[in-house]
């Protein structure tokens, strides 16, 4: 009718039309789409306006300011800024492709060139560098308009072609078109080289190769877990349904939303309780009635209760029901008028196979919640029709937001949320912190005196933004908050729901850690100058060591390729479990289509029984994603640490000591010798963490349960507990990390080279204590920039249509965004590794170097002697 019922009015309400009031209004403007929003143009229809004044309607005015008002709007600075972000969301896969795999190609790519063809790539580099610049700038020529006819438009779709619409994006390439024409320079720096006097440690140097197996009997038993796991995510794969974290089931068991022998469900995902009364006695007390065992079928949407007459929800069509599930669905799954008298006296019971819609209800979290304001005409019309009578108190709204909001059906609709939003746990969990991290890297290695104020400002800069949004979401800023509401609903009907409670929860979390974050980033300012010093000596080593800087890459594609197989069977171990009939004693009929009549004995729902083996194959599969992460960290580490090693005791110059590829001879070692001493050094730091994890989670329960101890020393030792685990599991992590070092360099056993490290830490506390110190800060922040802006970035993506609609709904943003950010924090861990142990190896090995040599570090180079010996700039930095 193209929105046009006009002729259908009422002579009271065409009056009111022509008095511009509604409900209808004339279309006297033509318009165009101008970025999703209507633009009249202020030329009126002749033809349209003399309609209108023959009609005696109000006098309409056509003045050019109807079209400016609209356009003003259109372009305002916050619609054009939202548009731009709108637009990065939109074009995910383009950002895939050329900010992910075709930088990766081209720096790959170069690489191999400089490898070899090293005498002619400054050349080529320059000539496709001029090439480049001046194509950009060419498409920028064509988007402005000054070349060809592929400018851009802000109408969409078809229009006038004589007819122009300005707008701020359009406008921006004319006001700046020389921007990209502008010349740009890089200053790389330069760090003085070792003197290269001296010779290599003894006849094999300080890098020992005839080394022996170590800690056999663990690699043995890593090798053992991870047949354990394979068995565990097994059982998960033959036994889960992920459909099961977000659609319920209906009273024979099936899932909604799945394919099953009698009927495909895949359509129908919503879950609807057919008999109001039986929802009323599972909420009111001492009635013995649970919901679950409240008679549901799976529905495409949720009924509505008629203007005029009587809404039917009829079961199934099967047995005397001649009809197929697709006609059932057109029919609005209503049937009443073609039941037998017979079946139309059981319906008036309440015992099928059709029920009465006397409810309205809303889709929230694909379950049909009853509005707790029964149609009064649905009602009248069953009451006239001798139905028997219908509770209509409140109850039947609380019973149904009980069971969606209980804490088992939140919790698995948050992992049902992180398992619909995989595309953007690629796009902001793997390949945006790639390539930042490898951005980072690179620009440590060239611009490194600025890095530390860059990383700073982006750190506070990143985690303000995320806390923002975080705010938006939680309906502080703007009118972007969640809602568990699914579709469309009466704006003036508002459910609650944990995941708001929880999101609110986290935006106050985030406000603490923002103010803590940024006061002390203000409070290292005066120590980043000694930062830059340490710095410097990693970005020399990153410089000359062969391959160091694209190393990470092995090992992010392995915890790649891990972390898809264990989300998936993460995905089903969740929703494993049994479906069972459930054991009740509830008395109702209810009329049976294949067995032709009413049947007594089916009352009782079905439920997904869990057995306790359960939860603990899923603590199991927490506890492996844990250790594998920390085991590929552990083995990342050990081969920065031998291949920087090897540089240092060669003082940085060729050494036929040094291969050519020290990575690789490094991770030769590690696989042939040493797997055993890195599985027991991250099962020991899993270990630890899993405990403090336990610990934490039990105190909360006690906290919660108002169990609390009596005597104050009981008390002070209840609240400093959790303390002394995080410092024990801190100090575990650092002993390990230079145990890894002393691994790579000696080739010793775990625990025989954390003694080792332990003692050269402890000999040379107060030589090395500050400068490494506020150098792991500095990466820290790093590595929370790359995190965070991971979770930025994941809250645009989940803020666009396709994570909105019903069948892709993500409930919140919160458990992908914390899967991002985790992501992005591991990512950047292994990327931003390559600098901290570079670091970390340059000073154990000159605290071995010293010791080796009565207090003197022979083969140090340079720049390292300059950071260590200049005592006057660490007195004034640290004043």
């Amino acid at each position: 009718m193209n929105y046009d019922y006009f002729a259908d009015l009422t002579p009271e309400l065409r009056n009111t039309s022509l008095q511009l009031q509604g409900p209808c209004y004339p279309v006297i403007f033509p318009s165009v789409n101008v970025y999703w929003t209507c633009q009249f143009i202020d030329r009126p229809s002749n033809v349209s306006l003399t309609h209108w004044k023959q009609m005696n309607g109000v006098n309409i005015n056509d003045d050019m300011v109807i079209d400016k008002s609209i356009h003003k709007a259109i372009n305002a600075r916050s619609s054009v800024l939202k548009r731009y972000v709108a637009d990065v969301g939109k074009s995910w896969p383009v950002l895939i492709v050329c900010g992910g795999f075709l930088p990766l190609f081209l720096s790959l790519l170069w690489l191999l060139m400089i490898r070899h063809f090293v005498a002619g790539m400054p050349w080529v580099t320059v000539f496709f560098f001029n090439g480049l610049i001046i194509s950009v700038t060419m498409f920028y020529y064509m988007k402005a308009g000054w070349i060809g006819d592929d400018a851009i438009s802000p109408i969409i779709g078809e229009h006038d072609p004589y007819y122009h619409v300005s707008a701020r994006l359009f406008l921006s390439h004319h006001q700046n078109p020389f921007f990209f024409s502008k010349q740009m320079r890089g200053i790389i720096g330069k760090f003085p080289s070792s003197d290269g006097n001296g010779e290599v440690g003894s006849a094999n140097g300080i890098i020992k190769h005839n080394r022996k197996c170590k800690d056999v009997v663990f690699l043995v038993f890593f090798i053992a877990f991870w047949v354990a796991m394979i068995v565990n995510s097994s059982f998960g794969f033959n036994q889960g349904n992920p459909l099961r974290l977000n659609f319920g089931l209906d009273y024979k068991g099936n899932v909604c939303g799945g394919k099953h022998k009698e009927f495909n469900l895949q359509e129908l995902e919503l879950k609807y309780y057919v008999n109001p009364n039986q929802v009323y006695q599972s909420g009111s007390k001492n009635s013995g009635v649970k919901l679950s065992n409240a008679r549901t079928i799976c529905l495409l949407d949720c009924p509505i209760p008629s203007e005029d007459s009587l809404n039917w929800v009829c079961d199934y069509p099967e047995g005397d029901i001649r009809l197929s599930l697709d006609d059932w669905i057109d029919m609005n799954y209503d049937y009443f008028a073609d039941l037998t008298p017979e079946l139309r006296n059981t319906s008036l019971q309440l015992q099928g196979p059709c029920y009465p819609v006397i409810f309205p209800s809303v889709n929230v979290y694909w379950t049909c919640q009853f509005i707790d304001r029964p149609s009064n005409v649905s009602l009248t019309h069953w009451k006239q029709m001798s139905g028997v009578n219908i509770n209509d108190d409140m109850v039947i709204d609380k019973s149904i937001h009980k069971a969606i909001n209980a804490r088992s059906s939140v919790l698995k609709r948050y992992v049902a949320d992180v398992g619909k939003s995989w595309p953007v746990l690629i796009v902001c969990g793997g390949f945006l912190p790639l390539f930042l991290s490898l951005l980072w890297l690179l620009m440590i290695r060239h611009f490194v005196a600025g890095m530390p104020w860059v990383t700073v400002f982006f750190f506070n800069g990143l985690i303000i933004s995320v806390t923002m949004f975080y705010y938006m979401k939680a309906g502080w800023i703007g009118d972007d908050a969640i809602s568990p509401i699914i579709g469309e609903h009466d704006p003036y009907y508002h459910v609650s729901a944990r995941e708001q409670h929880h999101i609110r929860a986290a935006a106050f979390l985030m406000t603490c850690v923002m103010i803590v974050a940024v006061l002390s980033s203000i409070a290292i300012v005066r120590r980043i100058l000694m930062a830059t010093s340490v710095l410097k000596v990693a970005a020399k080593v990153i410089g000359e060591v062969h391959a160091l800087i694209i190393f990470p890459v092995i090992p992010y594609l392995i915890l790649a390729v891990f972390y898809m197989f264990w989300l998936s069977a993460a995905l089903h171990l969740f929703s494993s479990g049994q479906i069972v009939r459930n054991d009740c004693s509830t008395n109702c009929c209810a009329y049976d289509l294949k067995a032709k009549r009413v049947s007594c004995d089916d009352c009782c729902g079905y439920s997904i029984h869990y057995t306790p083996h359960i939860a603990a194959s899923i603590l199991f599969h927490l506890f492996g994603c844990y250790w594998a992460t920390q085991f590929i960290i552990a083995c990342s580490s050990t081969v920065i640490a031998g291949s920087v090693a090897s540089y240092y005791w060669a003082r940085g110059e060729s050494s036929t000591k040094i291969p050519f590829l020290p990575v690789f001879s490094s991770m030769k070692l590690l696989i042939r010798y040493s797997l055993g001493s890195v599985a027991i050094g991250s099962l020991i730091v899993s270990f630890v963490e899993s405990t403090r994890f336990i610990l934490e989670a039990i105190r909360r329960r006690l906290k919660v349960a108002d169990i609390m101890p009596e005597s104050w020393i009981k008390r002070m030792m209840f609240h400093t507990s959790r303390f002394c685990i995080k410092g024990i599991e801190l100090t575990i992590k650092s002993v390990n990390r230079n145990a890894y070092i002393m691994i790579a360099i000696t080739g010793k056993g775990f625990f025989r080279a954390s003694e080792m490290a332990t003692d050269l830490i402890i000999s040379n506390i107060l030589r090395i204590g500050k400068v490494n110190v506020i150098g792991d800060v500095i990466l820290f922040l790093g590595k929370l920039c790359v995190s965070l802006a991971s979770a930025l970035f994941a809250f645009l993506m989940l803020d666009t249509h396709k994570y909105k609609s019903s069948h892709n709904k993500i409930t919140s943003p919160l458990f992908p965004v914390l899967v991002c950010w985790g992501l992005g924090y591991i990512v950047a861990t292994l990327f931003f590794a390559v600098v901290e142990m570079s670091i970390d190896t340059i000073i154990l090995s000159y605290c071995q170097d010293a010791e080796e040599h009565q207090g003197t570090a022979h083969y140090a180079p340079p720049l390292l002697i300059e950071t260590f010996d200049d005592q006057n700039e660490v007195q004034r930095i640290g004043q």
